[in-house]
């Protein structure tokens, strides 16, 4: 069913959503300072808004520019700020403590299999205890012939 708001070809199954995720664009520092030169020889009326069509922008980047530029973000050789929180330093001691527990992890797992052994050897001393003592025999029979 087309109208004339929505034709065919724009009415898809997938509700319009691009089967691509759109990646957030990102700037370098030099595109940023020409810009904003462009911007401020822009003198005539419409010449700015051309200038922003043509580039697919803002004007909220204008802004966010030359907040920048008033900050020394934009100067060469700047430290840019990274999004997000601020990454906390690694104590080296945490690492220590984490090695330790693998190790202590480790050597409990052998110490408990170890005395699972043991366990298994005294059943089977056991077992052949309780054989002995069904099926005496004397010692020459055992060892054979001399």
């Amino acid at each position: 069913m087309a109208t004339a708001l929505a034709p065919n070809q724009l009415l898809t199954s997938n509700g319009g959503v691009s089967p691509t995720p759109s990646r957030r664009r990102q700037f370098s520092t030099s595109y940023k300072r020409r810009l904003l030169e462009e911007a401020a020889r822009c003198t005539k009326p419409g010449e700015l808004g051309a200038l922003l069509r043509r580039e697919g922008l803002y004007s909220s980047h204008l802004a966010a520019w030359r907040a920048a530029e008033r900050r020394g973000e934009l100067v060469v050789g700047a430290q840019q700020r990274r999004r997000g929180p601020a990454p906390t330093p690694v104590d080296p001691s945490v690492k220590r403590v984490a090695e330790l527990e693998r190790q202590l992890a480790k050597a409990t797992k052998r110490a408990e299999r170890a005395e699972a052994l043991v366990e298994v050897q005294k059943k089977v001393a056991s077992l052949l205890e309780q054989i002995d003592q069904l099926h005496p025999s004397s010692d020459d029979e055992r060892t054979g012939p001399r």
